[in-house]
């Protein structure tokens, strides 16, 4: 016999799914990237010396993973590091002690993207829905747990998401868009796609 336990969870799953659906009809969709613009994107270092950099710089060489806003790829970076595909975060605003809690779970080297391309082409953001969905409270304590805080002073409801783009004229190839915070990319495709991606470099 089925337990009323058992057909709570049932209906709740049901009830966060038939809400995550509603307010996927309110999002704006995403867009493919296009790639010119991401090369052409000015990007602000940040730490110690605030240098400028063209963003085909990161790439146009070794190719590169990009994560826009996306602290959990820093599990796979010893393993692209085997693979010498440099691993790059990209924030659209660094505003009191927010990098600094980035920077506790990302080691690497961090950007600002004042002219926000890698958040188009479409900038897609989260208001109100948000607190509807199970997903994004699921997330958020996560990455309360973890110790990031994120700032409720900029533009903290703007998704990002995950880029890897080949050296030379191989283009973007793989592409992830957030469809709400935490909303995470497949680790085991950016891994394959780094690895395909160094074994055409090699040919």
């Amino acid at each position: 016999m089925v337990s009323v336990t058992t057909v709570l969870k049932a209906v709740s799953l049901f009830v966060a799914e038939l809400i995550s659906s509603v307010t996927d009809l309110f999002q704006t969709k995403p867009a493919w990237a296009n790639l010119e613009v991401l090369e052409d994107t000015e990007l602000k270092s940040t730490g110690g010396i605030h240098e400028r950099h063209r963003a085909k710089s990161l790439w146009e060489k070794t190719g590169a993973v990009v994560m826009v806003e996306a602290a959990e790829l820093s599990s796979l970076k010893s393993q692209l590091q085997d693979l010498e595909v440099p691993l790059f975060a990209v924030v659209k605003e660094n505003i009191g002690k927010e990098l600094d809690c980035f920077k506790k779970s990302f080691t690497g080297k961090v950007y600002v993207d004042l002219q926000r391309n890698f958040y188009g082409p479409h900038q897609r953001s989260m208001f109100l829905s948000m607190f509807l969905r199970v997903g994004v409270w699921m997330n958020i304590w996560r990455a309360y747990r973890r110790g990031f805080r994120g700032n409720i002073r900029g533009e903290g409801h703007i998704l990002g998401g995950v880029f890897v783009i080949g050296p030379g004229d191989q283009g973007i190839l793989l592409e992830h868009r957030e469809k709400e915070f935490g909303d995470k990319v497949n680790l085991l495709a950016v891994l394959t796609t780094a690895r395909k991606m160094q074994d055409d470099l090699a040919r």
